[in-house]
C-alpha cells in the first residue's frame, strides 16, 4: 500500500490535532508495545506513536519496523513523533480518526 502525495496531507492534517496513542521507549519494541499498536490501528486507522530514542537515526529504524510489523504505512516522521495509517478491517464510525474528521467537516 502507499499512499498519494494528496492522502498525506489530508492524513497530516487530521493528524495534527491527534495526540500519541503508542509509546515505545528506549528499551525499544517488544511484542506488547506491537500488539497495543496494532490494536489502536485497528480501532483508530490513523494514529500517532511516541519513540523515546535519543539518536534520529534510531528513531526513524524503529519506526519503519513498526510500520513492516503492522503493515502500515509512514504518513510523517517529525522529531519523536510518527504518524502511521492502516485501513481497519471494518472501520468503526465512533473510533476512527478518518470517518470522524469527515463527519465533523460536513
Amino acid at each position: 500500500m502507499t499512499l498519494s502525495t494528496q492522502q498525506k496531507k489530508r492524513f497530516r492534517s487530521i493528524g495534527h490535532q491527534l495526540k500519541p496513542t503508542a509509546i515505545v521507549s528506549e528499551q525499544g519494541l517488544n511484542e506488547g508495545v506491537l500488539k497495543e499498536i496494532d490494536l489502536r490501528l485497528e480501532d483508530h486507522e490513523l494514529i500517532k506513536v511516541k519513540i523515546h530514542l535519543l539518536e534520529k537515526k534510531d528513531r526513524v529504524l524503529l519506526a519503519d519496523e513498526i510500520c513492516q510489523q503492522s503493515k502500515a504505512e509512514l504518513v510523517q516522521f517529525i522529531g519523536k513523533i510518527a504518524l502511521i495509517y492502516r485501513p481497519a478491517r471494518e472501520p468503526s464510525p465512533r473510533l476512527s480518526n478518518l470517518i470522524r474528521h469527515h463527519l465533523i467537516r460536513k
